[in-house]
């Protein structure tokens, strides 16, 4: 992947809902050349899909919360139990293995305090393996984006 490709990368993380035109322009490409190279990108699996980028408020899940969880012990059948289970809940949007003394930070959103309860009794809490589970509430945020850093 070399630097043009980079740059079609982070005009399409900005919008990507940009027309080939418009995304040659931008690139200094002209059209069948830039319409190539995003093909290659997507063949390549280097570009992985599109979404759209939704307001979470908006869409009635106003609550973000982070979720550090320990396992009690690390045998593969306990953590692939847990990733499995992990993988099948709506409300868990990323979850990230660590190193440290957590073994996992989940990113959770909610539509109340009492949904995340709920969450806590129901989905987690029935996950067998787990040690502990230590949560953190959003209140507000600072920086979110999509857009890679330029690599360099």
């Amino acid at each position: 992947m070399d630097a043009k490709d980079r740059q079609i990368i982070r005009e399409l993380q900005k919008d990507g809902r940009l027309t080939n035109q418009d995304l040659a322009d931008r690139v200094n490409l002209s059209p069948s050349p830039c319409l190539r190279r995003l093909r290659n990108l997507e063949d390549r699996g280097v570009i992985t899909g599109y979404t759209a980028l939704v307001d979470q408020k908006a869409y009635g899940l106003p609550i973000t919360v982070f979720i550090r969880v320990r396992l009690d012990r690390h045998g593969q059948d306990v953590v692939k139990g847990f990733e499995d289970q992990v993988a099948r809940i709506d409300q868990i949007l990323d979850c990230f293995l660590l190193a440290g003394s957590d073994d996992y930070l989940l990113r959770v959103i909610v539509e109340s305090l009492e949904a995340y309860e709920d969450f806590i009794r129901r989905r987690l809490h029935a996950i067998p393996g787990i040690a502990s589970i230590d949560t953190s509430f959003a209140y507000g945020v600072v920086k979110q984006t999509r857009v890679f850093p330029v690599a360099g």
